[in-house]
């Protein structure tokens, strides 16, 4: 069973050095991530987010790929590149991977002007050296899933780091 932390941060910078040393853990076996995301509200009030894997991007690769061997089955590699990644392109646009967009949304659009908010969907960690890791960036716990008992640990953990210089 996956949980899901969401901590905001004072901006998107000091949010993508927590995801980013949050993916330098998986490597080391402390936390298995799902999905990663970074919101951020523009100061037109909308909201912006930043995916750690880039659905549209993924399909029209993967589409590209299928079109031009159907292409060069059919005489005609050119188009079925073409078509290949324009289908792709629209089946990663309309597939939503990890946590959904609309929930991040609602729940980013409470954020300040230049705040950010992480996104984390995990599936697995050793909570105690994750804690001990993320606890001097800081941040303020907006929402999770965790029972109360660890969220209250994250929450103290959180508030004991040195405000920044």
């Amino acid at each position: 069973m996956s949980d899901l932390i969401v901590i905001v941060y004072p901006s998107e910078t000091k949010a993508e050095e927590v995801r980013q040393r949050l993916l330098d853990l998986q490597k080391s076996y402390l936390i298995e991530v799902g999905d990663a995301v970074i919101a951020t509200k523009t100061k037109e009030g909308k909201v912006k987010l930043n995916q750690l894997v880039n659905t549209t991007f993924a399909g029209a690769a993967s589409g590209s790929f299928w079109g031009l061997l159907i292409g060069v089955l059919f005489l005609n590699p050119l188009l079925g590149v073409a078509v290949g990644a324009a289908s792709g392109a629209l089946g990663g646009a309309l597939t939503d991977v990890g946590i959904n967009d609309n929930f991040i949304k609602e729940l980013a659009d409470s954020l300040q002007e230049d705040s950010a908010a992480l996104f984390v969907l995990v599936r697995q960690m050793t909570a105690d050296k994750i804690l001990k890791e993320i606890s001097p960036y800081g941040g303020t716990v907006l929402k999770t899933s965790l029972d109360e008992t660890k969220e209250q640990l994250l929450r103290d953990a959180l508030a004991k780091a040195a405000p920044p210089a």
